[in-house]
């Protein structure tokens, strides 16, 4: 694609940086058939072709972001099914990123999602509030389809008191900073990224992830100071307060590296994945020690699918009689391209493993997608939970809270894969899974050191 950016422009770090992105750009299209709001809505505008045309016109002007740049670029998930499709390496994600930083700076949005987009920005981060608001929205829940109307605000409520879980699990003490011994002789060092809304939502994961490794002789470490890693702002285009908050995580980190050493840093949501292992592409322009910094968590950030695959995970228990049908999280496949690790693991385990049709195509999660975008995100529901229900199993497999969520209450059990492959080998069963019958035994809880 051709570009006309000046060389004043270019001297931006982030310009030159979309200039090498669109002019890689081909216009083939390929993306359009993969993208999940263009196989909604039939916009190309809600393609990512017709996004970097907006973008591109929008970096090259100079102006502030219009009314419908605004609207097509908030459509956009963020789910990278483009990337995996685009024959010529398009990297729509920095691209995209940019832009919406570009927005917040230069768009003024109306009140009500100017402070929708700031609450959520203080909130989803911080577990103490983020465990008030589901406290508060769980009051509210039963009133949530008593809201009227159907504008962008009423259903943006709808949306938020309808997600609310009905019940909270108690914090976990494991999810505190500490280190977790490996029991038997120590084979690694890790450092465990516990999240924010993850260790509200579902401790469970953490909880599993860490009883899994410890019993593999891995040393589990939760750093200090390390809390949200940047992602659910950054892809809101918060760009000062993502980058602090992965300047937070990126100090805690190097300090266990400098310290006693990792051998890696294991992420089991893999939303956060996605933007840990993009680190060193955000820091690039920063000083030392920081652009190093970024580029060694960056380096060392795996899928916890990823590292478990490469220690050798083995199951102790009785195969159970269960099928699973696996939900790939777009930021997994797509933005991480990790496809057939948690589907090999799962085998290992003694799950009969299905996948449902259009696997590429988001369930409509995608951070806070499915607050500020609430009609979209409930068709894409919908349609995925329709295609999982049609493969017959008996629970659903996902690497990332924000797919579980989504795609609970929908008719079947859906759980994290790290909590059924800690289940066969040694640990709980998940407590969701009391509805499904199994040949397995059900263990007691063991403790967590």
């Amino acid at each position: 694609m051709q570009t006309s950016f000046t060389p004043e422009q270019l001297r931006d770090p982030d310009t030159a940086s979309s200039n090498q992105v669109l002019r890689t750009c081909v216009h083939c299209g390929m993306c359009t058939a993969t993208c999940p709001t263009f196989v909604l809505l039939g916009d190309e505008l809600d393609s990512p072709r017709g996004r970097i045309y907006l973008i591109k016109n929008m970096l090259e002007s100079g102006r502030p972001a219009t009314e419908e740049v605004v609207r097509h670029v908030d459509r956009c998930l963020s789910c990278l099914s483009c990337m995996t499709t685009c024959p010529s390496g398009v990297n729509y994600m920095h691209l995209v990123d940019h832009a919406r930083h570009y927005i917040e700076e230069t768009y003024t949005r109306p009140w009500h999602e100017r402070l929708l987009r700031t609450v959520l920005s203080r909130i989803l981060p911080n577990p103490r509030l983020f465990r008030t608001a589901v406290g508060a929205a769980q009051l509210g829940r039963p009133l949530g389809q008593l809201i009227p109307g159907q504008s962008m605000l009423a259903q943006r409520m709808r949306a938020m008191l309808t997600l609310a879980p009905a019940r909270l699990p108690p914090p976990s003490p494991a999810q505190a900073p500490q280190i977790h011994r490996a029991q038997g002789e120590r084979r690694g060092r890790v450092a465990l990224l516990v999240g924010c809304a993850q260790t509200v939502l579902a401790p469970a994961i953490n909880e599993a992830s860490i009883r899994l490794l410890t019993r593999l002789g891995i040393e589990v470490v939760i750093a200090k100071g390390v809390g949200c890693c940047g992602a659910l702002t950054h892809h809101m285009g918060r760009h000062d307060q993502a980058m602090a908050t992965a300047r937070a995580a990126i100090a805690g980190w190097s300090a266990e590296l400098e310290g006693q050493g990792l051998d890696a840093i294991l992420i089991n949501t893999s939303g956060c994945g996605t933007t840990v292992k993009d680190y060193g592409f955000m820091f690039r322009n920063e000083a030392e020690p920081w652009r190093t910094r970024a580029e060694t968590v960056s380096a060392l950030a795996l899928d916890i699918s990823e590292y478990l695959m490469r220690i050798g995970y083995r199951p102790t228990r009785e195969t159970p009689d269960l099928s699973v049908a696996y939900h790939s999280a777009c930021s997994l496949q797509h933005g991480q391209r990790v496809t057939s690790e948690p589907k090999s693991l799962l085998k290992t385990a003694g799950f009969r493993v299905v996948e449902p049709r259009d696997a590429h195509l988001c369930c409509g999660s995608a951070g806070t997608y499915n607050i500020v975008q609430p009609e979209i995100a409930g068709r894409l529901r919908t349609r995925k939970l329709e295609t999982l229900v049609a493969t017959k199993p008996d629970l659903v497999a996902a690497g990332n809270i924000g797919c579980i969520t989504q795609l609970a209450n929908g008719g079947l059990p859906v759980v994290h894969t790290i909590e059924l492959l800690d289940w066969m080998a040694g640990g709980p069963r998940p407590a969701i899974l009391d509805s499904v019958s199994a040949t397995a035994p059900q263990p007691s809880s063991p403790t967590i050191r």
